[in-house]
């Protein structure tokens, strides 16, 4: 049965941190949302956790490494609605250890460009024919990092740094790309964030981690002004 609800989102590592918060905050707000994640026991828990809140959310299995992972992901949201109105690629690794680019493991490279970046290359182009059906402008919002900044990159995880800059690029070309298509494309830095991957320690809730990307899927601008680049709003 397909949703009745007038706005979607596909929210991708949505079963903790961000994403979570992500969905939570987009559901309040009136979407149908889509829980996007690997792990099944996660994924489930958090879509009937939204659920049991009085929500519409529904859990979709997908692993943005695995090109087949993401097509069965694609082809199951089709089943469960008829258009798209945000695609938040989110899900992402950070395996640097305290290593610098002298020493960086290639394979951990490989890795992380094709979690981080491919990933979300995939997705979006997966996903593009129900973003496509969105009467309201599609969004697409990639989350990114301070660590992308070439102004400001030293030696902090050479592996997801290098990875979150290339996700800028791919922000880029994607905006460039779907100039024509009435579909906004930004990616965001949601600040040093205290979640399994930011630690205890950071400066931030995850609720204020999700502010921007909540505020460019819901209230930035008529999308039909296609903009691109990277966003921290406080």
């Amino acid at each position: 049965m397909k949703t009745n609800h007038q706005r979607t989102a596909f929210i991708t590592g949505a079963n903790k941190g961000i994403g979570k918060e992500i969905a939570r905050q987009l559901a309040q707000r009136g979407f149908a949302v889509f829980i996007g994640s690997r792990d099944l026991a996660k994924g489930r828990e958090t879509s009937e956790e939204l659920c049991r809140q009085g929500y519409e959310s529904t859990f979709i299995e997908i692993d943005v490494n695995d090109p087949v992972s993401i097509r069965t992901a694609c082809g199951t949201f089709s089943q469960k609605a008829d258009h798209l109105d945000v695609l938040i690629n989110n899900a992402g690794i950070l395996e640097d250890h305290g290593e610098n680019i002298l020493k960086l493991n290639t394979e951990m490279l490989d890795r992380t460009l094709k979690s981080n970046v491919i990933g979300p290359i995939l997705v979006t182009q997966d996903f593009m024919q129900h973003l496509q059906k969105s009467q309201q402008g599609a969004r697409i919002i990639n989350v990114s990092s301070g660590a992308a900044s070439l102004k400001d990159m030293n030696t902090y995880a050479p592996a997801y740094s290098i990875s979150k800059t290339a996700l800028n690029a791919v922000t880029k070309q994607f905006a460039g790309a779907l100039k024509p298509h009435n579909i906004s494309v930004n990616c965001v830095d949601p600040g040093w964030v205290r979640t399994d991957m930011g630690g205890p320690h950071a400066s931030r809730s995850v609720e204020k981690g999700a502010e921007t990307i909540v505020w460019l899927a819901t209230d930035a601008p008529n999308p039909r002004r296609v903009s691109s680049g990277t966003t921290n709003r406080k």
